[in-house]
């Protein structure tokens, strides 16, 4: 039976300066006149394709057997000891998640087989139309590869085959304030009474330290939690705001 939902999430990380040349860096801190605004403009490298790199991908999926839903829980992530081209080393989580390690290369590569695999899943996320898919999109192609499927696909107030949740809590109007205000993750999943991710001490801010620091198992847990807690939310919405 074919899943029917594969809820993602990606964790990434800043690139080094000593990946830029000089015009590049010039460009990237420009405007900076202390270290302190130096190192923010550096610590925002893992927000782009182009000044970082993705570190993991934690995916849940889902079918449903009878009245209930049957999870799947998987994350890539990369081991930076391993080469492109070199198949990925399939291991199991703590939590009992499978847990595939291999190059960001290979991991972006094993992600667009499963797309191809699952031509019609619909996919759910937390802000993924703004994040988690371009980042896929673009970060693929400054590797050299081609996704097998366009994750954004339509336009910003009609798309299919993709739910993101922050568009449908704020009614896709994403104002800055009032009753269509953009909350955190965090804000909402408390707001509905859901465990937060971050409930274990670790968030986005911590992957770039986790990840110099080889705990490549801690971010993949963190972002299945992640995964999971999005799919929790997806069901509060999906049951009582759906129509």
């Amino acid at each position: 039976m074919e899943p029917s939902y594969l809820v993602f999430d990606l964790e990434t990380v800043g690139h080094g300066l000593d990946v830029f040349d000089d015009v590049q860096k010039e460009y990237l801190l420009r405007g900076t006149t202390t270290d302190e605004e130096r190192e923010k403009k550096i610590g925002e490298f893992a927000l782009c394709p182009f000044t970082g790199r993705i570190v993991c991908i934690g995916m849940q999926m889902l079918t449903r057997v009878g009245d209930e839903w049957k999870a799947k829980r998987v994350a890539y992530s990369v081991d930076p000891t391993m080469d492109d081209g070199q198949p990925a080393r399939q291991e199991v989580l703590p939590s009992g998640a499978t847990w595939y390690l291999s190059s960001e290369r290979t991991m972006l590569e094993n992600f667009w087989k499963l797309m191809t695999h699952h031509r019609g899943i619909t996919l759910v996320s937390f802000n993924g139309r703004n994040f988690d898919a371009p980042w896929l999109l673009l970060r693929s192609a400054v590797l050299g590869l081609r996704p097998s499927k366009n994750l954004m696909d339509g336009t910003k107030f009609n798309y299919s085959g993709h739910i993101d949740l922050i568009d449908r809590l704020t009614f896709f109007q994403g104002s800055a304030s009032g009753a269509t205000r953009r909350f955190n993750f965090d804000f909402y999943a408390k707001s509905f009474g859901i465990t937060s991710p971050k409930s274990e001490g670790v968030d986005g801010s911590k992957v770039g330290v986790l990840f110099e620091a080889g705990n490549h198992d801690v971010i993949a847990e963190y972002c299945l939690r992640d995964v999971t807690a999005t799919w929790d939310l997806f069901v509060k919405w999906d049951s009582l705001l759906r129509f």
